[in-house]
């Protein structure tokens, strides 16, 4: 198996890291760095359980190829809190009762980050476009919607 150095930024800690061309950055981030967080779904991108930030955008991490990411910026879950504080996001998804199993919440989380950074004020049709490529098996999307506007005009 040939290996590549890459560097990559995850949660504000540069990495360096020796990967082989098959891994995917859901692989590196779980396997290597011990970033559980982010869930492995699908392993399709279908699920979304995978979403990470990638330099700003989210990604199915299950889809980007570790090498891929030589260079490039990645927050996880993981990265949204500063310490043991949690974001107005993820306090919203608290308060609302937004997490029923779990599974889904670190990329429900980062896909609404993504949104509330473009768009700090969504409208309800908004936030749904947003999530559209995150899936609950629980059914708690009316909960995620609320949560979701309420981080919104709490900040």
């Amino acid at each position: 198996m040939v290996m590549h150095s890459i560097v990559v930024t995850v949660n504000g800690e540069t990495e360096y890291l020796a990967v082989p061309s098959n891994m995917t950055l859901l692989q590196l981030l779980r396997e290597k760095l011990a970033l559980t967080g982010t869930k492995n779904g699908c392993e399709a991108g279908e699920c979304g359980a995978c979403t990470v930030l990638m330099n700003g955008e989210p990604v199915n991490s299950c889809l980007v190829l570790a090498v891929e990411a030589d260079g490039a910026e990645i927050v996880t879950v993981e990265g949204l809190a500063e310490g043991d504080q949690l974001t107005p996001l993820q306090q919203a998804f608290v308060d609302h009762n937004a997490v029923q199993c779990g599974f889904c919440t670190p990329g429900m989380l980062i896909s609404a980050h993504a949104l509330l950074k473009r768009n700090p004020q969504p409208t309800e049709e908004e936030v749904k476009e947003a999530l559209v490529g995150n899936l609950c098996r629980c059914t708690g999307y009316n909960r995620i919607v609320q949560a979701v506007q309420k981080a919104a005009y709490s900040t």
